[in-house]
């Protein structure tokens, strides 16, 4: 071997390493091989772009929102050496075509199971806090997204853009993502609940919005592993009996079931025991049923207030929607596959953002959200960006700094007294306005 074939076989060997090595902190090749191996498909590694390359440029679609794919896949420098250094548009839109939305899918829940289960949270009478809520993503109007995931309409036909209806759970002190769900726009939110009690860990407490209420749905939550637990404000029109109380705002009670819920749960009891507590907070009452029973485990006095953090998956959306997608309302791949591969690589790319900033937390002695997303967020792209043209030497020295400067991005403590009610806003006429003529005015 001459010294010429010597240098191209070390450059080739350093430049593997730094293309997919690099990014092993954030997200390991295993865990990327079991999601493509759960989907059924193969990393070919003598391709230019490999699945796992194409599978970067996805999560960096989320990043670099104002980039092109092809930009991207540029940026990150992911393609494995060879004479042409720049990638064609069309090499990435076939590639991306080849990897589909199922193998996207996978490794998003092999690596939120992996950062959930590998991570300790903080902790509340020994449950992990987590919620569920619904929100809404617009996607590209053309018929084939129409037919897929549908829209809003009323009595003159469609009204909006196609919709997809999206269901998550969150980690409330890290803001990590363990699982979600997603269909068309006129799925029901509590349908999509329901796929995610399968992947729901044992030893939690879910907080539900008021409109989750479903005896059927939260009795199979409780029942289907080992305490997990509900939280969900009690409706006006609550009808129960009594079974024992501890003074007026602490009663254990039974809620009879409907014909409708036994028909949707057939494992739903006639009855279901459960937890009425009630507190008055500025002189307004505040009514929490749950299935938190235990008294001595459980106090009464911390149950409404606790009720306060599931406001952190709302942040949480915010967080993905305006920050990290910079307010974009429409999801901007034109196909259904692709779209669904788009969202499924927002929720892996935010995922990985929160799990660095959880490592920075955690040396800091706070909670994760207690830093600031958009200065993280806008540190980890920047670190994206620049790692391209570190050698991979380098790497750690750049990586420790990186975890340093999350540190940096503490929030200031929320304040209490600080209040946004919500407004109504004045419904539009559907009358055209006339404008009015100076002497009309007179």
């Amino acid at each position: 071997m001459n010294i010429e074939q010597a240098l191209h076989s070390a450059f080739e060997e350093s430049t593997r390493y730094h293309t997919f090595e690099k990014l092993s902190e954030i997200l390991s090749s295993e865990l990327i091989e079991q999601g493509f191996q759960q989907a059924g498909v193969a990393t070919v590694r003598k391709r230019r772009l490999p699945l796992e390359a194409v599978l970067w440029s996805v999560i960096g679609m989320a990043l670099f929102r104002k980039e092109s794919v092809w930009n991207i896949a540029n940026k990150l420098d992911i393609m494995l050496p060879g004479k042409n250094q720049l990638v064609a548009p069309s090499a990435m839109v076939q590639a991306r075509q080849r990897l589909g939305d199922e193998p996207v899918k996978q490794v998003f829940n092999k690596a939120a199971d992996n950062m959930y289960h590998n991570e300790e949270f903080e902790t509340w009478a020994g449950l992990n806090l987590l919620a569920v809520d619904g929100v809404v993503w617009r996607t590209a109007d053309s018929d084939e997204n129409r037919e897929a995931f549908s829209s809003a309409s009323n009595q003159y036909g469609d009204t909006s853009f196609p919709q997809i209806r999206m269901v998550c759970h969150m980690e409330l002190t890290s803001h990590q993502l363990i699982s979600s769900e997603f269909d068309s726009y006129k799925t029901n939110e509590m349908k999509l609940a329901e796929r995610l009690i399968e992947r729901t860990p044992n030893h939690s407490l879910t907080m539900f919005d008021k409109g989750y209420y479903s005896l059927g749905l939260l009795n199979r939550w409780h029942s289907t592993g080992e305490e997990r637990h509900w939280l969900i404000p009690a409706r006006p029109d609550l009808q129960y009996e009594v079974v024992s109380k501890v003074g007026k705002n602490d009663l254990i009670i039974e809620l009879k079931t409907t014909k409708h819920a036994q028909k949707n749960f057939p494992d739903v009891p006639e009855v279901i025991k459960a937890r009425l507590v009630s507190k008055i907070i500025k002189g307004k009452n505040y009514r929490i049923l749950t299935s938190m029973v235990d008294r001595l485990r459980f106090p009464c006095s911390e149950i409404v207030d606790l009720y306060s953090h599931r406001w952190e998956i709302e942040l949480g959306y915010r967080e993905i929607k305006q920050t990290m997608l910079d307010s974009t309302y429409h999801l901007r791949s034109k196909r259904p596959d692709m779209v669904r591969q788009e969202l499924w690589g927002i929720l892996l790319a935010y995922n990985l953002i929160r799990r660095l900033m959880t490592l920075a937390a955690k040396a800091e002695g706070i909670w994760p959200n207690q830093l600031s997303f958009s200065s993280c967020s806008m540190a980890v792209i920047q670190y994206f960006s620049s790692i391209s043209i570190m050698s991979p030497g380098n790497i750690p020295i750049h990586w420790g700094h990186l975890l340093g400067t999350l540190r940096l991005f503490k929030l200031p403590p929320r304040r209490e007294d600080r209040q946004y009610p919500r407004a109504i806003k004045p419904k539009p006429s559907k009358y055209p306005y006339k404008k009015r003529n100076a002497s009309q005015l007179n």
